[in-house]
């Protein structure tokens, strides 16, 4: 096979083009395509192999151990984090896989490299004091007041995600049956997402008094500027990072996916299963669900001092009196 098509960047967009076909998302095919033009940097600045035939294990350990040692964000210069070099890892074992499909490769060199561990960290959650001084900041400022309410009360009651939040048309809210209709979830994925009555009514509202006259008809979005155009991701990031701002909102992120977060933690504190969280978050695994529980560090420990039956033990007279008597002896 001629030399030239084996040639790494060539099969990088012969590789885009497949994924483009198989129908996923544009993000992710932009963070393939991202981390690969690294990896063939990084070959290239190594003076390694670019011809696909040519790379072994051995040049792709390097480049583990680039990442995990030297390389920053572009835009921050900061190290990479775990779950990036993850990322990375993850890239390269879909590429050469697809790659050895194809016949360009005789094996799948990835096969025997494992994905480096990452710890695991706990993801901070908004408090209910801090989602009511967020829901308060929507009584102050302009004519989009009741659209920021309705906003952040959808994102805390279903998690979905900023882009499925901005992609919903208005034909996708169903108001009879209580639920939104996602079309274009993660990986090109619909789902029915379930709303509470309350939430409910503030769309019903807000589709019915506040909702601005498109600009023109083509313009089908749930949630428009005063202008009638559609609202977009930034538009929802940077109104609510104005809010955590004013709010006085410390120690969370304010944003989007907090409230992601938020809503999976509370969902299965308040008695809710794993698996319709799976199927409302638009998980297409449970072990992308099952981090959630990782956001319950500060919960368990509260819930631990409010149920230990110990601690509620030591009401009990007899009780506490064998404790200090093996405490003193």
């Amino acid at each position: 096979m001629n030399s030239d098509i084996l040639e790494l960047q060539n099969l990088i967009n012969g590789f885009k083009i497949c994924c483009q076909t198989e129908g996923k998302s544009p993000r992710t095919i932009e963070w393939y395509d991202a981390f690969l033009r690294r990896f063939r940097s990084f070959l290239d600045l190594n003076q390694l192999p670019t011809v696909i035939k040519q790379i072994d294990k051995a040049h792709i350990r390097h480049f583990i151990v680039y990442l995990q040692t030297e390389a920053t964000v572009p835009w921050s210069n900061k190290d990479l984090s775990p779950a990036t070099i993850q990322g990375y890892v993850r890239t390269l074992k879909v590429f050469f896989s697809w790659a050895n499909r194809e016949g360009y490769t005789e094996s799948n060199i990835m096969a025997g490299i494992p994905v480096p561990k990452a710890s695991i960290r706990v993801i901070n959650t908004f408090t209910s004091d801090q989602v009511s001084r967020l829901i308060e900041m929507c009584n102050q400022g302009n004519g989009s007041k009741y659209r920021n309410l309705a906003i952040i009360l959808l994102l805390l009651d279903s998690g979905i995600r900023i882009s499925e939040l901005t992609g919903v048309n208005l034909k996708d809210l169903d108001l009879s049956e209580g639920c939104i209709t996602i079309r274009n979830g993660k990986g090109g994925k619909g789902r029915i997402v379930p709303l509470s009555s309350l939430v409910n009514k503030v769309l019903w509202k807000y589709v019915n008094a506040y909702r601005p006259q498109p600009l023109t008809p083509k313009i089908e979005h749930l949630f428009l500027t005063e202008n009638g155009l559609a609202l977009t991701k930034s538009g929802v990031q940077q109104m609510l990072r104005r809010f955590g701002k004013q709010a006085g909102i410390s120690g969370v992120r304010c944003s989007p996916h907090t409230f992601r977060h938020t809503f999976a933690k509370n969902y299965l504190l308040n008695g809710g299963d794993i698996f319709s969280l799976q199927k409302i978050l638009g998980h297409s695994s449970l072990a992308s669900v099952r981090i959630y529980l990782n956001l319950f560090a500060v919960d368990i420990k509260r819930q631990h001092q409010r149920f230990s039956p110990v601690d509620n033990m030591s009401e009990d007279r007899f009780f506490c009196s064998l404790i200090r008597g093996k405490l003193s002896g």
